[in-house]
């Protein structure tokens, strides 16, 4: 019979659970056995910590570099005055700096040492604790979306065909944290230019659309007439509340909020350009860029994240950081150009955030950069569980 699980509160109304040799998924502060797990088709207790992808899978080459890599981002981070920070008003017990610390330099041991998924799942529950975010319901479910760096055409100066600017960040944002998107730039995203925002653009790109998902994704790669590529990555954003363009338009009866995915809204605005000016003033916030100069995007801890091995969460509740995996189901390309969902297990490192992403029941997957990873991140949106690694103590 499998050892039962112990719960921690936090002060904030969320309960995290550490399990001494295996995890349930209820999150709620009473003992569960595992056979009590809540019936998920992602999330079969057998293939927790079988992650696949790292020595590669469906004829695919693995990413244990990369994992490597995410984890090498994540101890830079923990050695750093913002960490120290951060994990000294950390509200759960148990879950310190150093310990987290510990755990990303024994979990990248055990990478390079394991040679099979097998072998590096078994080591995981033999070695850490499974911390799980009670989710959104109190039950461990989580929502899981995605974001990606986009590749737009664009161009360091207006021209008839370039017309829509992004803007670096104001000498005096502090005081215009309270004005909105419409105040800012206008109805029809071109008067910024003439007003409080002239003279901090950046570059220019053709199409407003593309503009705000820049702004939504929060760094981009610009490709510009001379064939260089040019990159932006986050500077700062007005202080009101993320908006979601689609619900707006589902809000409406534009379209229905069933199978609303990013491609849907952006086939809408391309039959339909004259509701650009009517729906994208809706979302009042207003993001600043800054010139990366090549740089890889950079999540909000001041580290870059990595393709399919970095989450966004709300780092009001989660340990920043941390090494964490995510059981849920991804869409992938097949060999037939379509995309098809698979259940995966996960290892990922918590370094970023998003506006968007509140609460315990929410996680931004990072796809990395380009079409593709757009094309994968616009229609996901599966449900699964989240759990936080930390050595056993």
């Amino acid at each position: 019979m499998r050892k039962k699980i112990a719960s921690i509160a936090l002060g904030v109304g969320v309960v995290i659970f550490t399990a001494s040799s295996f995890p349930v998924a209820r999150a709620v502060p009473r003992l569960l056995s595992v056979t009590q797990q809540q019936n998920l088709a992602c999330c079969q207790p057998e293939l927790l910590g079988l992650d696949e992808q790292i020595w590669g899978e469906k004829g695919q080459a693995g990413d244990w570099r990369s994992l490597l890599r995410s984890i090498d981002h994540s101890l830079k981070y923990i050695q750093s005055p913002a960490a120290a920070r951060a994990y000294r008003k950390y509200p759960v017990k148990g879950i310190t700096r150093d310990r987290v610390w510990r755990s990303l330099v024994r979990f990248r041991q055990l990478v390079v040492k394991s040679r099979t998924p097998a072998e590096l799942q078994a080591a995981v529950r033999r070695e850490f604790d499974f911390y799980q975010s009670s989710g959104r319901n109190g039950r461990g479910e989580v929502l899981f979306t995605a974001y990606y760096e986009p590749i737009y055409l664009a161009s360091r100066v207006p021209t008839a065909e370039f017309r829509y600017p992004l803007y670096r960040l104001p000498p005096n944002f502090d005081k215009l944290q309270h004005l909105t998107r419409w105040q800012l730039e206008g109805k029809d995203g071109l008067s910024g230019s003439k007003n409080r925002l002239r003279g901090l653009e950046i570059v220019w790109l053709r199409d407003r659309l593309e503009a705000l998902l820049v702004q939504i994704q929060g760094s981009a790669r610009l490709l510009l007439p001379d064939g260089k590529m040019m990159t932006l990555g986050y500077a700062g954003k007005t202080a009101h509340p993320y908006v979601s363009l689609g619900k707006e338009l589902a809000k409406d009866g534009k379209l229905p909020l069933s199978g609303l995915t990013l491609p849907v809204m952006i086939d809408y605005f391309r039959r339909h350009p004259e509701e650009l000016n009517n729906y994208i003033p809706r979302v009042r916030g207003f993001v600043f860029f800054r010139e990366t100069h090549g740089a890889p995007a950079t999540g909000s801890l001041g580290v870059p994240v990595t393709a399919e091995r970095s989450i966004a969460t709300d780092k009001s509740l989660m340990p920043p950081g941390a090494l964490a995996l995510m059981q849920t189901a991804l869409p992938f390309a097949s060999n037939f150009g379509q995309l098809e969902y698979r259940n995966v297990s996960r290892y990922v490192l918590d370094q970023d955030t998003g506006s968007a992403i509140k609460g315990a029941g929410r996680v931004d997957y990072f796809m990395g950069t380009g079409q593709l990873a757009g094309d994968r991140a616009g229609v996901t949106g599966s449900r699964g569980h989240l759990y936080y690694l930390l050595l056993k103590q």
